[in-house]
């Protein structure tokens, strides 16, 4: 097996031969597969086991599948001391897992019955997934991983430009409560539970917007990389609880029922009355996003301790 010229001492030489055979197998089995497991949702569900998709997306599938594929990649491209460290490799890879747990295993069925598992469901993918992913800073690894043509594009000028406006803090923290509470108005959260594109909007819109927050308040890097000093970031960490805290303290003491699709749709645990259900979704609401806030703070603070010691070498 020969090698190609090493062009960068943090990259290992790539191998010819074999070894780019198996990218070409690799996508030309995932969409067969796909298709295959797609047909079983459609036609039979009950079939399939829990963890398997139960309302198949392609789009998410394919998203989570590559995703996986192109850290995996990257990481075998880069020389083994410029690794990531273990820990976020373990955080990226178990936030992209729990955030296909909750969107298309047998999990998201219940969450369409259910508007505590719902909003169970969305502090996943608004909070503590694209946490998880962010800790584990994976973009450079992506980037090396995934094909040229389409890293040239998502790093390129017009789309680091988007970036840079919607993580600006006030837009960003704006964006973050306030995507939050439009879903959760009663007749926006019907429409999007009975209209499958309004669904998706929904969920897609959580998982975006939690990992553009995010990104802005757990960067990592000091300011002068990250563009956003660590004070801002913990400000914002903070500002989005009360907003959040208010949000599910309506919930939670409301005298009515304020979302009747479950009540239309049938509960899957008939024995929770709706009163209880929607209380319990308001302190999902309510208790978690707070403490996801307390916990980027402390995050925060050690980010700037470890930037204050300056830099570590990646490679001798």
């Amino acid at each position: 097996m020969t090698m190609t010229p090493r062009s960068d001492p943090l990259l290992r030489p790539e191998p010819v031969g074999w070894v780019r055979v198996f990218p070409v197998l690799f996508y030309g089995t995932i969409f067969p597969a796909g298709a295959a497991v797609w047909w079983l949702s459609l036609h039979n569900p009950a079939a399939l086991p829990f963890l398997a998709p139960w309302d198949f997306a392609p789009l998410m599938i394919l998203t989570t599948v590559l995703t996986l594929w192109w850290y995996g990649r990257g990481l075998l491209r880069l020389m083994p001391c410029c690794h990531p460290p273990r820990w976020q490799q373990v955080s990226f890879v178990l936030g992209m897992l729990i955030t296909y747990f909750v969107l298309q295993t047998r999990f998201e069925y219940m969450a369409e019955h259910m508007f505590f598992l719902n909003r169970a469901q969305h502090i996943v993918l608004h909070h503590l997934g694209p946490m998880l992913i962010v800790l584990g800073w994976p973009w450079e690894v992506l980037r090396l991983g995934m094909p040229p043509r389409l890293a040239r594009l998502l790093w390129g000028r017009p789309v680091h430009r988007i970036l840079a406006l919607l993580r600006q803090p006030v837009l960003a923290a704006t964006l973050f409560v306030g995507l939050v509470a439009l879903w959760l108005i009663p007749p926006v959260h019907f429409r999007a539970m009975i209209n499958p594109l309004f669904y998706s909007m929904m969920n897609w819109s959580m998982v975006l917007d939690g990992l553009v927050f995010w990104s802005m308040v757990l960067d990592p890097r000091p300011k002068a990389l990250a563009g956003v000093s660590v004070f801002t970031r913990a400000i914002s960490a903070i500002l989005i609880i009360p907003p959040q805290i208010l949000i599910g303290a309506m919930i939670v003491f409301a005298r009515s029922d304020l979302y009747d699709f479950y009540h239309w749709c049938g509960r899957i645990y008939p024995g929770i009355s709706p009163m209880t259900d929607q209380a319990l979704g308001g302190l999902i609401i309510w208790i978690p996003s707070a403490m996801s806030s307390i916990m980027a703070l402390l995050l925060v603070l050690n980010f700037a301790r470890q930037n204050e010691r300056g830099p570590m070498a990646c490679c001798d």
